[in-house]
């Protein structure tokens, strides 16, 4: 199994930044594919940010703004959140694959709160 737990959310004003971790453990060695989805109160679940064997891809309400990455000496996951702005408010879950289109390992979640 692989665990996932995503970090580094909070309570922030428009226009800050914010960097999200997500650390992987268990039975992976590497990181075939990856993303973040996030989710806004009352609203559906949407793709953030993925990086598979077909490239990197952004929401277009992202685009310019978030950048994800990855630190293949740890297996981690990250999301860097700039220009931030309310309507980024949200839920923010990261997966991970084992293997290119293999099972996505979701995190919990971390909450990002953009306000003034």
């Amino acid at each position: 199994q692989v665990q996932v737990v995503e970090s580094g959310g909070g309570l922030v004003q428009p226009g800050d930044s914010l960097r999200l971790s997500c650390a992987t453990s268990g039975r992976i060695s590497t990181i075939h594919g990856m993303g973040w989805d996030r989710q806004a109160p009352g609203k559906e679940r949407e793709l953030v940010a993925t990086e598979d064997v077909s490239g990197t891809h952004y929401a277009d309400s992202v685009k310019g703004r978030f950048t994800i990455s990855r630190d293949s000496t740890n297996n981690t996951v990250y999301l860097v959140l700039n220009s931030l702005k309310p309507e980024d408010t949200a839920v923010y879950y990261c997966y991970v694959q084992r293997f290119p289109a293999g099972i996505k390992y979701w995190g919990q979640g971390t909450q990002v709160t953009v306000s003034s």
